[in-house]
């Protein structure tokens, strides 16, 4: 049996509650939904769409780092918008972070997400 492996990457924000930032299991990783909170003070980043899919990209990227894998590395992601509306410009920062070996995604419109965040990705690797 494969076994589980905490993630808690040292760059990344604090988590805002009883979760991990990603776990491990066998060649698989699994990270948490990444809001586009500040590593250094845990606040909500101000700014537009584009300005908080790539805080929440660059906060996806440190715990990939953290295990030395890339965007590459990604075989699903889930993006969840609190205004599909703004679709297109998500989409235009996610681009820049996943050029190739594009995972399968789902984008899902929510009612809301913690602190007030307009976007949250949560993505699976493989090692």
């Amino acid at each position: 049996m494969a076994t589980k492996t905490i993630i808690k990457p040292a760059k990344s924000p604090t988590a805002v509650g009883p979760y991990n930032h990603a776990v491990r299991v066998g060649d698989l990783l699994f990270c948490a939904g990444q809001i586009p909170i500040s590593p250094t003070d845990g606040n909500l980043i101000a700014g537009d769409i584009k300005a908080q899919t790539e805080r929440v990209l660059e906060n996806v990227k440190a715990i990939l780092d953290d295990q030395k894998l890339t965007f590459g590395n990604v075989v699903k992601s889930t993006v969840f918008m609190t205004n599909l509306a703004d679709f297109g410009g998500m989409n235009e920062i996610y681009a820049k972070y996943f050029t190739e070996n594009h995972p399968a995604r789902s984008t899902i419109q929510v009612a809301a997400l913690p602190k007030g965040a307009n976007v949250e990705i949560e993505v699976v690797a493989h090692f």
